[in-house]
């Protein structure tokens, strides 16, 4: 059994990080289009994970792959806190980001 868990806190600290690389990159959390082709690179971030690599530091590309590692943290943590019935989720950017990543995995399938 998991010990407890501060899902409230956790998904605050959550929030503020996206939202700070949301800053950097100039993401308008409104954006529907935006945030969905965000969301796409983020299911496909091996692209930026190969130019991080090979280019010399650029800010900017460091944030978005930042940014799609908390993507994953987020997920996990909403579904990590759904198993205790307790539903976790932030606010604009995380609601928005959230739903753009599920609409695109329904969009592809559990194919991926």
């Amino acid at each position: 059994m998991a010990g407890y868990e501060n899902y409230g806190r956790e998904t605050r600290e959550i929030e503020q990080e996206i939202e700070r690389k949301g800053v950097v990159l100039g993401i308008d959390w409104s954006d529907e289009f935006q945030v969905r082709t965000l969301a796409k690179e983020a299911l496909d971030h091996d692209h930026e994970l190969k130019l991080a690599a090979t280019s010399p530091i650029d800010y900017r590309l460091l944030a978005k792959i930042e940014l799609f590692g908390l993507a994953g943290i987020m997920l996990k943590t909403m579904a990590e806190s759904a198993s205790h019935g307790i539903e976790s989720h932030g606010g604009e950017a995380w609601k928005a980001f959230a739903k753009a990543l599920w609409a695109e995995h329904e969009r592809r399938g559990s194919g991926g």
